[in-house]
């Protein structure tokens, strides 16, 4: 049953790719080089999506740096995180306890101790201007557990109307078996499109309730 649906879920990232892969993104913004590239390298997936906030970064950062399980959630769909066992619980507040974010701080997908441990090492912090989430541990060892070796990089520039333009580049290496090509671009896309874009749009709503 799995593997059907990793099949049916490859197709229709095949089919919506480039859609998917790019929303809210200016070609120019697709095609930068940004921070967290050099990280994975030759990237076997790719997205890049964005969206304008109207409020300033520093704003945007405090929502942005309480990310995480056991943090400030994903401010995405928590109900469907929860169906997996996640016990994600997106933020409405500004938490003044999670916003010393640091470079070599653990950022979790999943709760902490579950398998496969889903989780990012916070590699560069610039605030309020620059995260990139990278890999908790060696290519060599995320390859062999036939797991992905990724890089999260979150973005922000200030506009000429004092607005935020958050740029979100999310990148992977993984084993290039046909399961691994299925399960790690083709298949997570549809998901991955559909959690992020509502992450961006839950950032966006709460940064510019609270402004």
């Amino acid at each position: 049953m799995a593997s059907v649906a990793v099949a049916l879920g490859a197709a229709y990232g095949i089919l919506r790719w480039p859609a998917m892969t790019t929303w809210g993104a200016t070609p120019a913004e697709v095609e930068a080089t940004m921070p967290g590239d050099e990280i994975v390298g030759d990237a076997k997936y790719r997205t890049t999506h964005a969206v304008t906030i109207d409020t300033d970064p520093a704003r945007v950062w405090r929502w942005l740096v309480q990310l995480g399980q056991g943090r400030g959630g994903m401010y995405s769909y928590d109900w469907a995180e929860n169906l997996l066992g996640l016990g994600m619980q997106s933020a409405e507040r500004i938490d003044p306890e999670l916003q010393r974010l640091a470079v070599g701080d653990v950022v979790r997908l999943v709760p902490e101790g579950a398998e496969p441990p889903l989780e990012f090492t916070v590699t560069i912090l610039e605030a309020p201007y620059l995260l990139v989430l990278g890999p908790n541990g060696s290519r060599e060892a995320a390859l062999a557990a036939g797991l992905p070796y990724p890089a999260w990089t979150f973005r922000l520039s200030t506009l000429p109307d004092a607005g935020t333009r958050l740029v979100v580049r999310f990148q992977s290496d993984f084993a290039p078996t046909p399961m691994g090509w299925l399960a790690y671009k083709y298949a997570l896309e549809p998901v991955h499109f559909v959690m992020e874009r509502k992450m961006l749009l839950g950032i966006k709503e709460r940064a510019e309730r609270v402004a």
